[in-house]
């Protein structure tokens, strides 16, 4: 052998044995792939769906997922194609490639364009003890696609449209709902299947700015320039200091005693500063940035906050005092540059707490997913590409959402709260002597003695007979109630008695002697345990439901535990649960509590629709006929505008039933006093007339909140703006209904959302991806809510390659491009697309006063178009045997003809004839929405098909 040749083979023995790929294990869903010791699954859900688990034990790919339900049909054909590197699953819509060596896998597109890739190494199981559980810290991270916007993970109050390159905490909080469903513009979803707290982005905490970045008003390094005030409009300067951090978390007025106390908390924030009543504070000067890139900042506060970063103001809101949150903002630094930063807060009596933090940019853009607590990573990548698909996907595994009754799309009145009996009645009688439409009254909090939450127990003084009041609200008033319902007890009444005595309260509450802010002892149930489940069903099926309650309010189904939830307040109180600790279980309750009442009522009374609001949600809560509102939000202009892009931001995340506070919960005490400024009722009015306005398009027109009252003569008599603009919004909100209910149709039918991003109707438009101040309310009505004070027109962009119509005026728009449109005090800017059909009903004071007879069929040129009518008995589950009807309605523009198919289906009480009115708008005949439209043709319809020739 020549030296050369030998010297080769020694050096080729000193090198490291390589281990070759295992192969993988070929089973009935899919494949099971070792990756060292650990077992990857790739499992086929269906031609869009792939689940990717990840896990030291194979016994985790056959854990139950509240979440997700079990497969119940075989999954779809798929192949498998295997070298000694690549494994790929082909589908009729995808190719999954697994590398089978690290076990990063890769998603494709039938035609073999890229999608989604794993980072080579970014999937990680790190091992953790969390409240003695032994555990991992699990954690996926993607490669980021160029020009991709990310949406939804649930519904958040930061204002983001696009959370591309944003970090969020997802855990539940009052206002904050965790829907883990990410969806993305390139036409897929990812379903993080964990209920442990997660995060979203990068997984670094956040931090106090450090004193050597900061740089006070006269340019020394070391802190911000402090200014401090006594009252709340920075009018009488007391002191100046260099602050190194912005971090005040004086105690809270409640808590009392000792110095810093009750009516002492502000001399904790300066001691310069009056003892109590309404002080502010500004920061000013430099922050330095070391690296380029984005730099996050994130305040945490209550009361009003503003931050300016080089004079552009990039956070301003104020919240209530009791029920601090986050905002948060996005701005790029250059390597080496210093920016001019200011902080202002200004606080009342209530206000303590006042943080802010930053980010410095990540070490990467990867995409990722992190959770506290999980046996392995375990996720489903579901494949659209348009995303209306993805959100059906989402559905498919999460269940299916039933039908809500017809008169819960109709119009909610509530306070905070109705004292008594005759005080609701009285409310309704005043909407019916004035003729305005309603349909639901809710009784809020307290209708039980004051030590006797959770009995479901009316107070005999103030709701002398139940019985009887409810059936005034049905049979005088033709309304539905819905009644609050917490998951919450005090000690000492039957029901906690009879909880505890069972095991099913959570007792840290209990042991460390926590009072609320009545003043009483109290804790939750164990919603997690199914037999607790059934025992609080029972205790509000004995007390309410048998007195014929309609509806369900599920109050801070967070669950609110202790007066200041906090992250590490939720794991040791919701602690320990039938299925875990608290940590593992942290954003779930809200799911098996809308369970327990869902199945409950569906036992107790099969055939009547189950209605439920309530605080927080879940994957899969859908399924359980399960609403959620927006959270105790605030009245302000601010609040309002963040509703928006959280609305869109939970139907997104697959979730079709959503609504608000309208007019906000909590009111600001220039609004709230007992002799407010002329200003001030004027500015009170038109907020709540254009948060209607925005209100009659979401799922649910519900209006609620602290004094002031809301009911709309409260805002000035029938003779004031307000109340005139309120008026006409239900008036058209009633007229809607065959388009609103037929929508409904189609989120049980064909898994559809009413509420809707742009980029679920413009995905191609790369403009509209990022808006966040309008959308789409149904296929055919983009809608844009007015969120400024005095404003009477507002900046409106027009998606392409659609044309549009004023839905006011009729007058024809190009797609493409931003309008100046006008907003008039009562008509926010709605535009309709072209090739839409929009069936309208008659004058109604309640859903259910007549049938939809005639409908106008308002008919938009300029494109084909087709809608389907849909109707039932509007009450019972009869549909789900097929007692409903679908009457398939076609547009075909070149032919100027209108085709109404035969109608498919019936149901009892039904319209077996009926009369349509049509109106055609096209850019030759302008003609907007009127309470009294001029008809082009009349047409009587006995169910078979008829075509109607438009000019």
């Amino acid at each position: 052998m020549k030296p050369l040749s030998i010297a080769a083979l020694l050096f080729a023995l000193a090198l490291p044995l390589s281990t070759p790929a295992a192969a993988p294990e070929q089973v009935a869903d899919g494949i099971i792939v070792p990756i060292g010791d650990k077992f990857l699954k790739i499992q086929v859900c269906a031609d869009g769906i792939i689940r990717v688990a990840e896990a030291g034990d194979r016994a985790f790919f056959s854990r139950a997922s509240l979440s997700v339900e079990p497969q119940r049909k075989p999954p779809a054909g798929w192949k498998l194609n295997s070298t000694e590197t690549e494994a790929t699953l082909t589908t009729a819509k995808l190719a999954v490639r697994v590398d089978l060596k690290t076990g990063a896998v890769s998603f494709l597109d039938a035609a073999g364009q890229p999608i989604l890739a794993e980072k080579a190494d970014g999937r990680t199981l790190a091992p953790a003890i969390v409240q003695g559980d032994q555990t991992f810290h699990v954690r996926q991270q993607w490669e980021p696609n160029d020009g991709e916007a990310l949406y939804g993970l649930g519904q958040h109050q930061t204002g983001l449209m696009n959370i591309k390159g944003y970090d969020i905490d997802l855990w539940q909080h009052n206002g904050t709902v965790i829907i883990p469903f990410l969806v993305s513009s390139r036409g897929y979803g990812i379903l993080w299947d964990n209920t442990s707290y997660s995060r979203f982005g990068d997984v670094r905490p956040w931090a106090f700015i450090p004193g050597s970045h900061l740089f006070d008003a006269e340019g020394k390094s070391g802190g911000l320039t402090g200014s401090y005030y006594a009252g709340a409009n920075f009018e009488h300067l007391v002191a100046t200091r260099v602050d190194a951090r912005i971090n005040i978390q004086a105690p809270s007025t409640a808590d009392g005693g000792g110095d810093g106390g009750s009516g002492r908390q502000n001399k904790r924030i300066h001691p310069d500063l009056p003892a109590s009543g309404p002080v502010s504070m500004n920061w000013e000067g430099e922050v330095q940035a070391d690296d380029a890139g984005d730099y996050q900042f994130q305040t945490f506060s209550n009361e009003g906050i503003q931050v300016w970063v080089d004079d552009r103001l990039v956070i301003s809101h104020w919240r209530q005092g009791w029920l601090p949150w986050i905002n948060l903002a996005r701005v790029h630094f250059e390597a080496g540059s210093r920016h001019r930063l200011r902080v202002e807060w200004s606080k009342g009596d209530s206000g303590n707490v006042m943080q802010l933090f930053w980010k410095t940019p990540a070490p990467d853009q990867a995409t990722s997913l992190w959770s506290e607590v999980g046996d392995g990573v375990d996720y489903y990548f579901v494949y659209g590409p348009e995303l209306d698909e993805v959100v059906a996907g989402y559905r498919q595994l999460t269940g299916q959402a039933p039908m809500m009754p017809r008169w819960a799309f109709g119009l909610w009145q509530c306070r905070q709260r109705y004292k008594t009996q005759q005080e609701s009645l009285d409310v309704l009688e005043g909407f019916r002597s004035r003729g305005i439409p309603i349909d639901n009254i809710v009784q809020d909090w307290f209708y039980w003695k004051e030590d006797q939450w959770g009995s479901h127990q009316f107070d005999p003084d103030r709701f002398p007979d139940p019985a009887g009041w409810i059936r005034a609200i049905h049979e005088k008033y033709h309304a539905q109630l819905m009644i609050s319902v917490w998951p919450k007890f005090y000690a000492g009444t039957e029901n906690f008695k009879a909880m505890r005595s069972r095991g099913f309260l959570y007792e840290p509450n209990l042991g460390e002697e926590i009072l609320d802010w009545v003043g009483h002892p109290d804790t939750f149930y164990d919603a997690f345990n199914p037999e607790a489940r059934k025992l609080f069903w029972s205790q509000i099926n004995r007390e309410l439901f048998s007195k014929n309650v309609d509806a369900w309010w599920m109050d801070a189904s967070e669950p609110d535990m202790t007066s200041l939830p906090t992250l590490q307040g939720q794991r040791t109180h919701v602690h320990p649960t039938a299925l875990g600790t608290g940590a593992r279980m942290m954003n779930a309750y809200p799911l098996v509590n809308s369970e327990s009442i869902y199945e409950g009522q569906r036992s107790a009374a099969p055939n009547q629709r189950v209605f439920i609001l309530t605080r927080s949600g879940f994957a899969g809560q859908q399924r359980y006929a399960a609403a959620v509102w927006s959270g105790d939000i605030s009245s302000t202009w601010t609040a309002m505008r963040a509703q928006i892009t959280a609305g869109l931001g939970f139907a997104i995340s697959g979730m079709p039933y959503w609504t608000m506070d309208c007019g906000g919960f909590s009111v600001p005490a220039r609004f709230s006093r007992s002799n407010p400024a002329p200003e001030d009722v004027e500015e009170w009015r038109e907020m709540n007339a254009r948060w209607f306005e925005f209100t009659t398009f979401v799922p649910f027109l519900r209006v609620h909140g602290e004094s002031p009252n809301r009911e709309m003569w409260e805002f000035g008599a029938e003779s004031s703006p307000a109340y005139q603009a309120q008026l006409k919004f239900d008036r058209l909100r009633y007229r809607l209904l065959p388009y609103i209910y037929s929508l409904a149709g189609g989120v049980t039918r064909d898994a559809g959302t009413m509420m809707r991003p742009l980029a679920m109707d413009f995905r191609t438009d790369s403009k509209a991806l990022g808006v966040g101040d309008q959308f789409m309310f149904g296929p055919a009505l983009l809608v844009n809510p007015v969120t400024t004070y005095k404003a009477r027109n507002r900046s409106v962009y027009l998606p392409q390659p659609a044309n549009w119509y004023d839905f006011w005026t009729g007058a024809p728009v190009a797609g493409g491009q931003t309008i100046d449109a006008a907003a008039p005090y009562d008509a926010l800017p709605v535009f309709v697309r072209a090739g839409s059909i929009i069936p309208t009903g008659p004058e109604l004071q309640y859903a259910a006063e007549k049938p939809a007879d005639p409908v106008t069929i308002y008919v938009y040129a300029g494109a084909n178009g087709a809608f389907t009518l849909y109707e039932d008995d509007g009450l019972t589950y009869g549909y789900e045997k097929g007692a409903f009807t679908s009457i398939p309605i076609h547009w075909y523009d070149d032919a100027r003809t209108l085709a109404i198919g035969k109608r498919e289906g019936s149901f009892p009480g039904m319209l077996n004839e009926r009369t349509f009115n049509v109106v055609l708008v096209s850019k030759d005949k302008a003609a907007g929405f009127s309470f009294t439209p001029q008809m082009d043709k009349t047409v009587h319809y006995d169910g078979t098909a008829v075509e109607v020739r438009l000019k």
